[in-house]
């Protein structure tokens, strides 16, 4: 039997507000599955299992703010388990398509709505509903069996005329509290400055030759597969680590050891204001198409409040672009414990001499926020230009 707890999303987070449980007792879990929903100044938090066993027991209340550490759940059979049974076939339907995490694990099943008509929906769902006199027949669910969620019903009422259901002061939507947001980040950045020796290195790039590949490859996709230049900004970088993998971690202990795997953090601006930059894990095993992929559904899960801890909590090194925000370049602060911070500036035609002559050419300015305990100047400038040669040669599908 082992305890299920709290977890930390951040050196900042001193408790969390459980919001819904996506497991019931009895359930089997397997080491990864989410099977809770937990409030932060980040928004609502999908919570994964670090071990498998059966969920024996659910300690704490939907609704209750609980400190790190305090027992949520208790999972029998990972230390004392029984012996071993046969594999048993799928008991749980797949996720549905347009499911933003495709590993998440089923609510307990529900019990038919009110008014007719079996909706499969989860107790916070439907609890939340029923106080805002929400018709649950009436909203497309994204969970498994395309089931109604939590936060299926926040963006229903947010599409309301009129917006939330409810008059928020400093909140874009329940769940996502802006006030707190910008506290977190004045903590985790005052932290930053505090604590990190930054040094800056920034480095302009030429991205005709990319741009003028990438027009060619969209001019035969549709518009939902087309690439943006941003997902090459994001490959190259993650592959320049490759040459210079001191810029790749996290330092929690000395001394620094760099990462095995790229975890890349994406800085996805909120609408309402505000910053959060959930990782792509495995980044360094993606291809561009990959990494637009995972960025659009980062992006759709991040303003929505919906991410799970490990995009949270593994990041290893982040990047920030300005994209059309009309600045040239921005030098930012490093989000600890990482040790370096890539940032893009908006590309725009610039003159540049190009086979001799001065022409306009697309071109954007790099920067690197880098922590001078791990790396020194001359590693950053190498790993800049790399970032620029894989830029130029840049592996489109």
């Amino acid at each position: 039997m082992s305890d299920f707890t709290m977890p930390s999303l951040g050196a900042d987070m001193e408790a969390g507000k459980l919001v819904e449980w996506l497991v019931a007792p009895g359930d089997r879990v397997a080491r990864g599955d989410v099977v809770a929903v937990v409030e932060t100044q980040k928004g609502a938090i999908e919570i994964e299992c670090h071990e498998a066993g059966e969920v024996t027991e659910l300690v704490a209340e939907v609704g209750q703010t609980l400190p790190v550490g305090a027992v949520l759940a208790r999972i029998g059979g990972a230390v004392d388990a029984p012996p071993p049974r046969a594999p048993e076939p799928p008991a749980r339907p797949a996720p549905a398509a347009a499911s933003p995490s495709p590993e998440r694990t089923p609510a307990p099943v529900p019990e038919p709505a009110p008014g007719g008509g079996a909706v499969a929906a989860s107790p916070a769902a439907r609890a939340r509903a029923a106080g805002a006199g929400v018709d649950l027949t009436r909203i497309a669910g994204s969970g498994p069996g395309n089931a109604v969620l939590l936060a299926d019903v926040e963006r229903a009422l947010g599409a309301r005329p009129g917006g939330a259901s409810e008059p928020t002061q400093g909140k874009s939507r329940p769940g996502l509290d802006m006030v707190e947001m910008r506290r977190a980040i004045a903590a985790a950045m005052s932290r930053a400055k505090r604590e990190i020796p930054h040094y800056y290195l920034f480095h302009e790039i030429d991205l005709q030759a990319a741009q003028d590949r990438l027009a060619a490859l969209n001019a035969a996709r549709t518009p939902d597969r087309r690439l943006l230049i941003g997902a090459l900004l994001v490959h190259a970088t993650v592959g320049a680590l490759a040459k210079v993998p001191e810029l790749n971690g996290r330092f929690e202990a000395a001394p620094f050891a760099p990462a095995g795997a790229v975890h890349c953090g994406i800085a996805v601006a909120m609408r309402g204001g505000g910053l959060i930059a959930p990782a792509i894990l495995n980044a360094q095993g993606k291809d561009p198409d990959a990494i637009m992929d995972a960025m659009r559904d980062l992006v759709t899960r991040t303003r929505a409040g919906r991410l799970r801890m490990s995009e949270i909590t593994q990041g290893t090194i982040t990047v920030s672009s300005l994209g059309d925000g009309g600045v040239d370049a921005l030098f930012g602060v490093i989000f600890p414990p990482q040790v370096a911070l890539v940032g893009f500036g908006t590309p725009r035609l610039r003159p540049m001499v190009h086979e001799g002559r001065i022409v306009p050419r697309l071109a954007v300015t790099v920067s690197l926020a880098a922590d001078h305990r791990v790396s020194d100047g001359r590693r950053g400038a190498q790993f800049l230009a790399e970032i620029d040669r894989l830029l130029q040669e840049p592996v489109i599908p």
